[in-house]
């Protein structure tokens, strides 16, 4: 990491909070950018619920509504749904798939969870990572039948129901979708009415083989540093699940390409040159959905949610995302829950502090966009969530 400036350049919190702001597109909805931008622009939307990616995305685009989304996904695959940071689903932009792929499959492997004779060997794991590939390159294929085809071109040991899975055994490849996702092996395919499916993203992207490893990592910290900087090491190790040593080490790869600033005096991390921030403080209401790329890969988190934030829109252990969260000037100041009847949406909103009376109306406009995105009429009521983490 680069340390030649004598002063490095000192940023405050309102500063950092109002260029993130414009970046994430949550100062406004932009009207140049489509689903394909903004997604590079969050560094992937997390889409184990896919609406609520449909609402991230579309959210930050004048005009749009998730069908739209769902188009870039489904149709024109310039989306593509798969395993991203951390094992987690995300939409990410199908041009840069052999980035992360490259990134995410060349990251340090975390021990296995999985007990002795239902974890795979090395060996096995890239038997059952090959097979999959192949099972998937010209089909999508629901769990069950890439588990008959898994099954008959490696055995029947690759699919023994003998894997821990929410109260139920799943078949042993199972714990490798993430990871042969990062192989560039596996991606989702089009549900088949309430079942997933999978594919392989060579049919999204003809052509397709991840970039190599530590270019590819360069240029996704140089993403990262962009849309979520000044960032340390210790955060970009956090978002993307690995130690921070690892992290550390791909920050000095990148050498005078980042510069060291001081974000109200605490030493971080932003591009070299990239110190501008917007002439005033962000001031706004928003609401943003679950797992929102804004609060789940943003640090500091003690700043991101401050006071009385933290401990109602965050997990005992720190987990960000699990509550949609109401932003008021750019940090966490609230909660929300919605529930969906056909093509109507109750919305409560939980702030944690009384609304000015422009805030209230700023509430009401974002209670318009949010059922413009998700094509549904709304009703809002201004009170106590009672909806439980991930509801």
């Amino acid at each position: 990491m680069s340390a030649k400036a004598a002063s490095p350049a000192a940023l405050t919190w309102s500063e950092v909070v109002a260029r993130r702001m414009v970046r994430h597109a949550l100062d406004e909805p932009a009207t140049d950018l489509g689903p394909v931008e903004i997604a590079r622009a969050l560094c992937g939307a997390h889409a184990q619920v896919l609406s609520a990616a449909e609402l991230s995305i579309g959210r930050r685009i004048a005009g749009a509504a998730r069908a739209d989304v769902r188009r870039a996904l489904w149709e024109e695959r310039s989306l593509v749904k798969t395993f991203g940071p951390r094992g987690t689903i995300h939409l990410l932009a199908t041009v840069d798939l052999p980035m992360w792929t490259g990134a995410l499959s060349g990251l340090p492997s975390r021990r296995s969870s999985h007990p002795e004779g239902v974890r795979f060997t090395p060996e096995q794991t890239e038997e059952v990572i090959a097979a999959i590939g192949e099972a998937l390159a010209d089909s999508e294929l629901t769990v069950d039948e890439l588990t008959e085809a898994i099954a008959g071109r490696v055995g029947e040991w690759a699919v023994e129901r003998t894997m821990e899975a929410f109260q139920d055994k799943w078949p042993r490849w199972r714990q490798l979708t993430s990871a042969a996702a990062h192989r560039g092996m596996l991606c989702f395919g089009a549900d088949r009415q309430r079942k997933v499916t999978y594919t392989n993203p060579h049919r999204w992207l003809p052509g397709f083989r991840p970039a190599e490893t530590k270019a590819s990592l360069r240029a996704l910290l140089t993403s990262y540093l962009y849309s979520y900087g000044p960032a340390r090491p210790q955060h970009f190790a956090k978002w993307l699940g690995i130690p921070q040593r690892y992290a550390a080490a791909v920050f000095n790869e990148l050498g005078d390409e980042v510069e060291r600033v001081l974000l109200d005096s605490e030493p971080s991390w932003t591009l070299a040159g990239d110190t501008r921030t917007p002439s005033a403080p962000h001031r706004g209401v928003r609401l943003l959905p679950y797992f929102d790329a804004y609060i789940v890969a943003a640090q500091p988190r003690e700043w991101l949610f401050p006071g009385p934030a933290a401990a109602r829109a965050l997990t005992p252990a720190g987990q960000a995302g699990n509550y949609p969260v109401l932003l008021l000037d750019g940090v966490v100041g609230g909660v929300w829950h919605q529930r969906r009847s056909g093509h109507r949406l109750d919305i409560t909103v939980e702030p944690l502090r009384p609304l000015s009376k422009g805030q209230r109306r700023e509430l009401d406009h974002e209670i318009e966009l949010v059922g413009a995105v998700m094509e549904a009429a709304t009703t809002v009521t201004v009170g106590t969530v009672t909806a439980g983490a991930h509801a």
